[in-house]
């Protein structure tokens, strides 16, 4: 890459439809792309476009195999997909009442049929501009998930990007749309969707850390102190992003000011090697006698007065390319946040994140995280999406995990969400707890908020034990890192977004209120995210599941349960619902920081054989495109008495460390005989039962030959499940409010011998012995659970 021309336009030839593939009248243009995939063009005068689109990047697709004829009037086209009719040269949209009389595809063997301006009510939704001030129902635009089969890209308002990489304007109105006719095969259709707009770019591993964003008016030594703080507590801050009331009020692109100084703010940042991110409101003038002005007036010394770069022409994004990406570069500035809340200019987002992108791309080789509304043109390139400034209350949280699966739907991965909400509402653990879980298994975890004294998102401003549940899961989101990296590469490299929802395979559970919010947190993991309160008199949520197909284990408890069934049960602030699939080799680190870890945890869930390859290099250049990359495949071998681990040694071992430490933990297991073997030689280790896993630590582990560790034992090496499960409830009954003698007897009804009617009929009769009725409804739904598992 020589010139931010190539950057977006790689080579203009890429962009050109082969001639077998376009079927072209005077006023139309259909141009199949695969058998489900075409493009339908219509302009008056018979112009159509050829250049590259902010969304569009390819179309040099292979001859595709399809059926044509003709008469004087209309033309018929088929593949093994659809069949297109159209009346030759008619405007695409018919009639109010026929609106498919003139242009109509019919999905083959369906009943469905697509027409021009279809309402496609089947669609599944995609993710808004932003969730700014949020209230009320959530209202989705469309996505490409559709159980019609079909769905759109509407490319027709997009501005057209010339072999300098120039934006420019089409100059005349057009359509111009792009439709997916995929009917189950959603995954061909996403295939067909990321070769024409572009893969997604493998974010920095630094940004899959915890961020602070606060748009406070800091002062480095505020700054420094919170850092410090951020050590003492041992929580791992990857990002300090800061708000736009810590810029320079007169100048947009420079920091320094009367608090702030860049110079010694970097160095501080350095010393506890966090990444320093800026706010850039593009709103904001370019204002006479500061920095930024004089360097402006060097370009154009006929400027006078306050100088705006809106509306972002080419020239006005020339200026920001010189003198704001350039001076962000020379500053080290590690991240950007565009705050640009206007939905009506998309554009001008859409320009500036990709300008960013490729500046960082071109003159450092970097890869740069981008904060941004979503401007919709192939965001999904090179932008994380800011959810904005969302409402700290319930409402808003209950939202979050169906919008976060539904970004899918198109095609993204990327999205930040403030933690406990931006601004406004009412201060509460439970409610930020349940936050600070959900962003831990999400895309992008910011702890964010508004100015204002009284905003709680530093973990130490709770009371201690609430202190160090916050605790717990931010250091649990630093150690997920190693997999979190791996699954963003896995997306960068097939289209497979991190957070899938669950009805991609299990469409019914889209129309049950109860379980349509789940989502698959990459290959291994599955969240059921808790988004009400807690009942009181359990001091627990009740929380109804449904587990796919198959065998799960609790991410932390090593919990099984058997899949394709219904269940409820019970989590305290400290539990959240996450669950890992049989055969899950879960890869972690144990390191401070972001970087390649040299103290890993490798946690194995039982009940199958799998296998995992884990993606590592220097996280944050573009040589990865080039094959600068470690791949280190982890094997489970698994029998109900002898399970085997093998971690072979990676082709490129070079960008590792030479020697690993690992915590190895069979999750569940009783004690069971081990062997380490580093090749053929035998390696020391220790191994100790910690809860209910089974711990081997290994040290010194080199890293260029394979590891073979080996359990065996006289019989099931996996803990019962029942055994599991008598401990939860026992706990539950432990902690109510009951007397001593009346919770032996609760006791003896459900651990008894007597079927599960029987002990439902038992508890009940307990109420003449003064039990409340609101305790008869837990145990009633305890029994429920037991039943179920």
């Amino acid at each position: 890459m020589n010139s931010i021309g190539n950057y977006f336009v790689d080579n203009p030839k890429d962009i050109i439809s082969i001639k077998d593939n376009i079927i072209q009248g005077k006023k139309y243009r259909f141009t199949l792309l695969t058998d489900r995939t075409i493009r339908l063009e219509y302009n008056e005068k018979g112009h159509f476009e050829d250049r590259a689109t902010s969304n569009i990047k390819f179309r040099n697709f292979p001859k595709v195999q399809f059926k044509f004829s003709q008469t004087e009037t209309l033309i018929q086209l088929a593949t093994n997909y659809f069949t297109l009719a159209y009346v030759k040269d008619k405007p695409f949209q018919g009639g109010k009442l026929t609106p498919e009389s003139n242009l109509k595809i019919i999905l083959n063997n369906t009943e469905h049929t697509w027409y021009y301006q279809n309402q496609e009510v089947r669609n599944f939704g995609g993710i808004k501009y932003s969730l700014d001030n949020f209230k009320g129902n959530l209202k989705l635009d469309k996505g490409l998930y559709s159980t019609d089969g079909f769905a759109t890209l509407d490319d027709s308002n997009s501005y057209v990007i010339d072999e300098n990489g120039n934006f420019l304007n089409r100059e005349e109105k057009s359509i111009d749309i792009y439709v997916f006719m995929y009917k189950k095969d959603l995954g061909l259709c996403m295939q067909d969707y990321y070769k024409l707009t572009g893969y997604p770019t493998l974010t920095p591993r630094y940004t899959l850390g915890a961020w602070w964003f606060k748009n406070h008016a800091y002062t480095n030594q505020e700054l420094e102190e919170l850092l410090k703080r951020f050590e003492d507590e041992k929580i791992d801050i990857s990002t300090l992003l800061l708000g736009k009331n810590s810029i320079n009020k007169d100048d947009p692109f420079m920091i320094n000011n009367n608090n702030l100084n860049i110079t010694s703010l970097k160095q501080i940042c350095n010393h506890y090697n966090i990444k320093l991110g800026i706010t850039y409101t593009p709103q904001v003038p370019l204002i006479p006698n500061t920095t930024s002005y004089q360097q402006l007036s060097e370009l154009n010394k006929e400027i006078t007065g306050n100088y705006s770069l809106l509306p972002m022409n080419q020239n006005n994004l020339n200026i920001f390319d010189t003198l704001g990406v350039r001076n962000w570069i020379t500053q080290g500035i590690d991240t950007i946040y565009i705050d640009d809340d206007n939905e009506k200019d998309k554009d001008t987002l859409s320009k500036l994140n990709h300008h960013i992108y490729a500046m960082y791309s071109l003159l450092q080789n970097k890869r740069i995280p981008v904060l941004t509304r979503n401007h919709k043109q192939a965001i999904h390139k090179d932008g994380i999406i800011f959810l904005g400034n969302t409402l700290v209350d319930w409402n808003t949280l209950s939202i979050l995990p169906k919008y976060l699966s539904t970004a899918s739907n198109n095609a993204i991965s990327y999205i930040a969400i403030p933690i406990g909400g931006y601004s406004g509402g009412i201060e509460n653990f439970e409610l930020y707890i349940r936050y600070i879980q959900l962003g831990v298994f999400s895309p992008i975890l910011i702890l964010g908020s508004d100015d204002g004294k009284y905003y709680r998102r530093e973990p130490w401003r709770w009371n201690s034990a609430e202190s160090e549940i916050i605790k717990k899961y931010l250091r649990l989101r630093n150690k997920l890192i190693p997999y979190l990296y791996t699954e963003n590469y896995l997306y960068y490299k097939t289209g497979s977004p991190v957070i899938q929802p669950l009805y991609y395979k299990y469409p019914k559970i889209y129309d049950e209120p109860l379980y349509k919010n789940q989502y698959f947190y990459g290959n291994n993991l599955l969240v059921c995210p808790i988004i009400k309160k807690k009942n009181t008199v359990m001091n627990r949520v009740v929380q109804r599941m449904f587990i796919p197909e198959g065998t799960w284990y609790e991410l932390e408890s090593g919990k099984k349960y058997p899949g394709n069934k219904y269940y409820m049960s019970f989590y305290k602030d400290e539990d959240y619902p996450v669950f890992a699939r049989a055969g899950s080799i879960m890869i972690m680190s144990k390191d401070k920081g972001t970087e390649l870890p040299i103290n890993m945890e490798i946690d194995i869930f039982p009940g199958a054989s799998g296998s995992y390859q884990l993606y590592e290099d220097d996280g944050i250049s573009n040589n990865y495109k080039n094959g600068t990359f470690a791949i280190t495949k982890y094997t489970f071998n698994y029998q109900s008495d002898k399970y085997e681990l093998v971690i072979e040694p990676p082709s490129n071992i070079g960008l590792l460390p030479d020697k690993r430490n690992y915590k190895i933990k069979f999750k569940n297991a009783k004690m069971a005989s081990a062997t380490a073997l580093s090749g053929t030689t035998q390696l020391p280790g220790k191994s100790y039962i910690e809860r209910n896993d089974l711990i081997i630590e290994l040290n010194n582990v080199p890293v260029n030959t394979s590891l073979t560790l080996t359990l065996t034992k006289d019989g099931m090496i996996e803990n019962s499940m029942e055994r599991l499960i008598n401990d939860d409830i026992k706990e539950i009954l432990e902690d109510l409010e009951i007397e001593t003698n009346l919770k032996e007897k609760i006791d003896n009804i459900l651990f008894g011998n007597l079927t599960i009617k029987k002990k439902r009929i038992a508890i009940r009769k307990l109420k003449k012995q003064k039990l409340e009725p609101k305790f008869i409804k837990i145990f009633l739904n305890l029994l429920e659970y037991i039943e179920v598992v």
